[in-house]
């Protein structure tokens, strides 16, 4: 049935894509299908390889996608555990301001506690994105789509300042 595997599920007939070349596609999956880094003579096989096969070029979207989610679920956390450490802290200085106006002096060792774990988990969060950053290729193809981006004869100019 050419270069399909189908499955049944229930009374459905479920037909899949399967790839071209299982040689290439398994080194792709080893890779997490990531040839970002390496040099333009290498990739060509692959490149044509991901432009040929369908199977492949989902499962590149796949790994592509869940980057891009752990990325940004990575970024929310940062910003929403910085936003509770300053609303946090700002909660602090008014009760402790108030406090001090009225003449009382109240502990908020509950407060202290919840600006610790909110700092605690921006930590965390700050840990996790650049694992993240380091283990998938999304710097790489975000710093290419942004050279690309830039007019050619600004690329000269800034490849040649910098040698």
């Amino acid at each position: 049935m050419g270069n399909y595997a189908s499955g049944i599920t229930g009374s459905h007939r479920i037909i899949v894509p399967s790839c071209t070349d299982p040689l290439i596609g398994n080194i792709l999956a080893g890779w997490r299908y990531d040839i970002s880094g390496l040099s333009p003579a290498m990739r060509t096989d692959y490149d044509q390889h991901l432009s040929d096969c369908a199977h492949c070029r989902r499962r590149q979207h796949l790994a592509r996608s869940i980057d891009v989610l752990l990325i940004s679920v990575s970024s929310l956390s940062i910003l929403a555990f910085l936003l509770a450490a300053f609303v946090l802290h700002r909660i602090e200085a008014m009760a402790h301001l108030s406090n001090t106006l009225h003449g009382h002096f109240y502990h908020t060792p509950v407060t202290i506690s919840l600006e610790a774990a909110a700092i605690a988990g921006l930590v965390i969060s700050l840990l996790l994105w650049i694992l993240v950053a380091i283990a998938t290729p999304l710097p790489g193809l975000v710093a290419d789509a942004l050279q690309q981006r830039i007019p050619p004869h600004i690329r000269e100019r800034i490849m040649k300042n910098a040698a």
